[in-house]
């Protein structure tokens, strides 16, 4: 049995849990800190350039901005320039949730991390991005 699958997949899932409820106590549901903290990087983003960022499809950014936008979160505006691209666009209630959004995630990541040195994390972390990267490769080749 593939040792590191094992551990990667029972740890994905119990950071998945505790991600989900930390975000829900902010009113979010699991994915879309990821689009607001795009859109606190650069607002006025389409759904395609936020899927691409963030490797999902173009759809699974649509559903979740309608969810966003029902929430108060964004709105979507068709493009001033090229009136066939919409953009998602941040609303007062969006932008204010990034300072306790980030900091509830900054907790997270300490706590889960605590017990590590700050060598292991370093490592950690160095070798995730390498993981990472080397599945992406991988991806791109899948038919």
């Amino acid at each position: 049995m593939p040792e590191f699958l094992d551990l990667h997949g029972t740890t994905n899932k119990a950071l998945r849990v505790l991600a989900d409820a930390a975000m829900r106590r902010h009113g979010l549901h699991l994915g879309q800190n990821h689009v607001l903290a795009l859109l606190w990087e650069t607002d006025g983003r389409t759904p395609g350039e936020v899927a691409a960022a963030l490797n999902v499809t173009t759809p699974t950014v649509v559903k979740m901005a309608t969810r966003m936008s029902t929430a108060g979160l964004l709105t979507r505006r068709r493009d001033k320039l090229d009136s066939r691209l919409v953009r998602l666009w941040l609303t007062d209630t969006g932008r204010a949730l990034r300072e306790p959004v980030e900091a509830e995630r900054s907790a997270l990541e300490e706590q889960v991390t605590a017990d590590l040195t700050d060598t292991e994390r370093r490592h950690l972390m160095t070798a995730l991005a390498k993981i990472h990267q080397a599945a992406l490769r991988l991806n791109t080749r899948q038919p």
